[in-house]
């Protein structure tokens, strides 16, 4: 029963600090992006994910977090592995949000030398993963909440394609590969390793 109540005290918790920010289960085609800030390099560069996808064609994927492993190693190098693919694909927009500070996942996009194609979006808040309803909770980790690992396909301000990982953490229907690349109507050439 404890246990029960300090759940619910932290769902209150977190709904009080989020504010206005409604959960409607996860992103559906045809949904709009929701207009919330999320930051970019630093705290003071905040950025609406609505104004920068814009009218343009791109894919925002979400991860657990900077610098862990699945998406150090798979998941990230897989957006970079197949970045002219994605361009000649017609994605004018290729953004990658977490829920972690602005500086780590500014300092992950240098690491990865993929500053310039990939933006690298701080959630610090878990405003925009809430909205979305891809939020997880990851307590015995220490880390409150975090982003299941997701990646959507955004035409004018509107989602045409939902890719969720069915266990949140994953590494199957969310890379840059196959589902992505029909999803996108491309038919050139896709690496055979994903």
């Amino acid at each position: 029963m404890a246990r029960l109540m300090c759940t619910a005290i932290r769902i209150l918790f977190l709904v009080a600090l989020l504010g206005d920010v409604h959960v409607t289960g996860l992103p559906e085609v045809g949904q709009e992006l929701p207009s919330i800030k999320v930051f970019e390099g630093t705290p003071e560069d905040a950025i609406d994910i609505k104004e920068l996808f814009g009218t343009k064609k791109g894919i925002l994927f979400g991860v657990p977090g900077a610098f862990t492993p699945g998406c150090s190693k798979t998941h990230l190098p897989s957006y970079l592995a197949e970045y002219k693919h994605l361009k000649a694909a017609g994605v004018e927009v290729i953004a990658c949000v977490a829920v972690n500070d602005p500086y780590v996942m500014a300092g992950w996009g240098e690491a990865n030398k993929a500053i310039g194609k990939i933006r690298f979006l701080a959630d610090t808040h878990a405003e925009l993963t809430t909205a979305l309803g891809l939020q997880v909770p990851v307590e015995p980790l220490g880390a409150g909440v975090r982003s299941k690992r997701f990646s959507l396909v955004v035409e004018g301000g509107k989602i045409t394609t939902v890719n969720v990982e069915p266990d949140g953490f994953g590494l199957t229907n969310t890379l840059a590969g196959p589902e992505l690349f029909e999803a996108l109507g491309y038919t050139g050439h896709i690496r055979d390793e994903l």
